[in-house]
């Protein structure tokens, strides 16, 4: 039998026809096997596959991560070799770019039609206590995955899976990303998957569900008290939610979130908290410093994570990335840590008020302040890992000095609004205005429009003197609107040299006549509250 078709059919099998013989864009997932195999030799041993069309690929490893701090990952690179796996395996060259990036070339051909996978192998060497670094060693393995994979520059976007392998048997693994089996997870885009860090080890285990979320706590510690911890840690996560307006914010398809604490109370570990999309990592000398920190870090599911300055993004692994509003992303932050901690009952008001009263007086204790504007400490963030940088005369933490501002803004937007509005306000219409519309903010200059689109009022002065600029923050003006005094002493600590500068020491107490409004005003400061 003859069929006979139409000059419009034989053309689309002609241009079909064609279209097949030009190679496609690739775009398939690129996947990695991590052995933890003899864990005391602290090597992590790492499988890259990377489907290529051709026989040539660039990848590089990241040079900074979970720190504002170039660290260099590739020097801890120990061995290093490529191939394309066949009946008969054909050898790469590799060519070094520059000090963390490197051209794979196969020596000649390996797959039919040069469909090519080529294998990255190495192993890279971390043995590092905390939630910034990556360690391996006989009785757990904790992972930043951006400290120990390669990627391909330009397909970051491409799917990804992870397996970890030669896992000692009594070891399981978690991390906040979808699992694809056994010890082995998946994510969209490379950046997505380095987002989420992994722990491997006889871990405790715990879950709960607040407001409609739900949470799992990865505990790594021989000593630490359960009940404290969830219970502060539904407290802080209610609080939290509530606050930027209910809702699961957490990314499908889990919408789940991680807590992972590493708790050490006889041991030496350096506290601090590293922020994740969907994750925190927490290291801490007791369960009360873990819970101080989680109200921070939780926090950052929202600021930072998802109401994010323009400058980070996207992110850039090779190089030092600048914004002037870590005081925002972090300073603020700090400040709902403490609202939070107190407003959920973990804390009294008089422990707030010491908290505020010690950023206050370290703020006062360094001269740097005189100088070096909260913007500026922003941009120098890259200084840090230096010790010297860190002298009073040197800088002032934007952590320290944002907390503040963070509460002094509160105020003056309360103020201004006759406490009809609060800087609780301008967060949420961030959220909404940024987040929600994968949109990023102008540095301070995006916070400002907020500011005052919620408040109605200009604020050019308040960012133009203590944001930008170095002018002594007035705080009995400040304080006095929601009825609080704030008295400042110093003194010269014995033994001190007495042309030395003497210790500022602040003391923040509610006034004992307060008026209506100023009562009404330190209610909402404290309750999270506007009228």
């Amino acid at each position: 039998m003859v069929r006979h078709f139409g000059r419009a059919y034989v053309r689309a099998r002609f241009v079909l026809f064609v279209l097949l013989l030009i190679p496609s864009t690739v775009r398939a997932t690129i996947d990695y096997h991590v052995s933890l195999n003899r864990p005391g030799d602290h090597l992590f041993h790492v499988t890259m596959s990377i489907p290529v069309e051709g026989r040539r690929v660039t990848v590089a490893l990241p040079a900074w991560n979970a720190l504002y701090q170039v660290r260099d990952f590739s020097m801890r690179i120990r061995g290093m070799e490529a191939l394309c796996p066949a009946s008969i395996a054909v050898p790469a060259q590799i060519a070094s770019l520059d000090k963390q990036t490197w051209q794979i070339s196969l020596d000649g051909p390996c797959q039919p039609n040069d469909h090519n996978t080529i294998e990255v192998r190495y192993a890279i060497e971390w043995d590092s206590h905390g939630p910034f670094n990556s360690e391996l060693d006989t009785r757990h393995a904790f992972v930043n995955l951006a400290e120990i994979l390669m990627y391909v520059p330009e397909r970051r976007a491409e799917s990804t899976t992870v397996e970890f392998v030669d896992v000692p048997p009594t070891w399981h693994t978690a991390a906040e990303l979808p699992s694809t089996g056994e010890n082995s997870y998946s994510a969209g885009s490379y950046d997505a998957l380095v987002d989420a860090p992994v722990e491997a080890g006889e871990y405790e285990e715990l879950h709960f569900s607040e407001s409609g979320a739900h949470f799992r706590v990865i505990i790594d510690s021989n000593k630490w008290n359960r009940p404290l911890l969830e219970t502060s840690l539904q407290s802080i996560t209610k609080s939290e939610l509530q606050l930027m307006g209910g809702g699961v914010p957490f990314d499908p398809p889990s919408r789940e979130y991680t807590f992972f604490f590493y708790i050490a109370p006889d041991g030496d570990v350096e506290g601090g908290g590293m922020e994740h999309r969907n994750s925190t990592a927490i290291a801490a000398s007791s369960t009360e410093a873990a819970i101080a920190i989680a109200a921070h870090e939780f926090f950052h599911v929202w600021n930072v994570k998802r109401i994010r300055p323009q400058a980070l993004e996207p992110v850039d692994y090779t190089k030092e990335q600048y914004t002037r509003a870590l005081w925002f992303a972090e300073g603020v932050t700090s400040a709902y840590a403490s609202f939070t901690l107190e407003r959920s009952g973990l804390w009294t008001k008089d422990q707030f008020y010491a908290d505020l009263a010690m950023q206050i007086s370290a703020l006062e204790a360094r001269p740097a302040r005189e100088w070096q504007s909260v913007e500026s400490s922003s941009l120098d963030a890259w200084l840090e890992k230096y010790d010297s940088y860190r002298s009073p005369e040197r800088s002032i933490s934007y952590y320290n000095k944002g907390q503040i501002l963070g509460v002094m803004l509160d105020l003056a937007i309360r103020d201004a609004t006759d406490n009809h509005k609060s800087l609780d306000d301008v967060l949420r219409r961030m959220y909404e205005e940024y987040a929600r519309q994968g949109k990023f903010y102008d540095e301070s200059a995006g916070i400002r429009a907020v500011v005052e689109e919620v408040s109605g009022k200009s604020f050019g002065d308040f960012f133009r003197r203590y944001v930008a600029g170095t002018d002594e923050i007035p705080y009995s003006d400040f304080l006095s609107v929601a009825g609080l005094a704030i008295k400042m002493s110093s003194e010269n600590p014995d033994g001190a040299d007495p042309q030395a500068q003497a210790i500022a020491h602040a003391k923040i107490s509610e006034i004992a006549h307060p008026t209506d409004r100023q009562r009404r005003i330190r209610e909402g400061l404290l309750r999270g509250a506007t009228d």
